[in-house]
């Protein structure tokens, strides 16, 4: 089978890139580079026994690049992760995430139903789960009431393509909402690399941790938890990744649409998450304690049982493995792909 992987040049994406050709599936990635870098795709080719991975640099808003692509690879179904994902910069910039993540989809869409190609695993995100839910968060649990733009253009997302499957019985969809993907693949090749200033908590661990950054900031520590300090669901990159392999599995079987939270269940704070690291590689990481930060919950964790159920997927691997790969990543490539090899 041939994927289509759209931004598969980025974090989740290259993890999930590898997955897919490890299990025998084909793989042709558009991306537009602008949170990513093509280095990552020579990597996974490395990891895969230097299997091919065409690669097309292009704006997924760009039909007539698109277009072009579809007509000279065969493809079977997509993956869509290419997005726009900072939640701070969302609430800065709203016009430009509704533009990129709203009209990138749309368009990804119109040009997939020219071609008769109607199965998609889409990349969502827990930020579609209303705030006021009861912990764990199900399927089931109330989504809406984003409270930023980026939630409200993964929500948005979702409801388009549930219209789409609704309009046309040929078409298959399944969401997948992430919690908080963190580590990296064992190998220390792949990982987190992100542009500028990270948004999410495991690369400011470990850039701290390398002496990239002097401090963590910890945003908060009077939130009803055990230790004051938010609580969230991480989940390893290459269980993430693992995930997709099991959705297009789905997707092949079934008509309609299918949601899945990925998540392990379990919830750890952003303390536990510095004392981990620190103890699993040995490293201090310093933090300094400032103001939280506007919209962010006390805790937020999945129930994954549905996952398990209908996709026979779980994650595997430990908050030491994520601390340690993670580690393992940051110190053999302290500027990311930018580092000398």
């Amino acid at each position: 089978m041939t994927v289509l992987v759209t931004g598969g040049a980025g974090y989740i994406g290259s993890h999930t890139c590898l997955e897919l050709l490890k299990e025998g599936h084909k793989v042709v990635v558009a991306d537009n580079l602008c949170n990513a870098s093509a280095k990552s795709l020579e990597r996974v080719s490395r990891l895969a026994g230097g299997e091919e991975i065409p690669f097309v640099n292009c704006d997924l808003r760009d039909e007539e690049q698109l277009e072009a692509l579809f007509q000279r690879w065969s493809i079977d179904c997509v993956i869509h992760f290419a997005g726009l994902k900072a939640v701070g910069e969302s609430v800065a910039k709203p016009l430009a995430y509704y533009d990129n993540n709203l009209n990138s989809t749309i368009t990804l869409c119109r040009v997939m139903e020219r071609h008769g190609v109607k199965k998609i695993v889409f990349s969502s995100s827990a930020t579609v789960y209303s705030g006021d839910n009861q912990m764990p968060l199900s399927e089931q649990s109330k989504t809406g009431s984003c409270t930023n733009p980026y939630g409200w253009t993964k929500f948005m997302c979702e409801q388009i393509l549930r219209d789409l499957a609704k309009a046309d019985p040929d078409w298959t969809v399944v969401l997948l909402r992430y919690f908080n993907p963190v580590g990296a693949h064992e190998s220390g090749l792949i990982g987190e690399d992100p542009k500028g200033v990270p948004n999410n908590l495991m690369p400011f661990i470990s850039q701290t941790a390398i002496g990239r950054r002097s401090c963590l900031s910890v945003f908060g520590n009077d939130y009803d938890t055990h230790d004051g300090t938010g609580v969230r669901d991480y989940i390893h990159v290459v269980d993430l990744a693992r995930g997709h392999v099991a959705a297009l599995d789905f997707l092949m079987k079934e008509k309609g649409e299918g949601v899945f939270n990925l998540g392990t269940g379990v919830g750890y704070s952003v303390l536990d998450m510095v004392h981990a690291f620190e103890r699993a590689n040995g490293v201090p990481v310093p933090y300094q304690i400032v103001d939280r930060r506007p919209g962010d919950l006390a805790t937020v964790y999945s129930t994954p049982e549905k996952s398990r159920r209908e996709l026979g997927w779980e994650a595997t691997h430990s908050l030491e493995d994520m601390c340690r790969d993670s580690w393992n990543w940051q110190s053999k490539n302290p500027q990311g792909y930018e580092s000398e090899e």
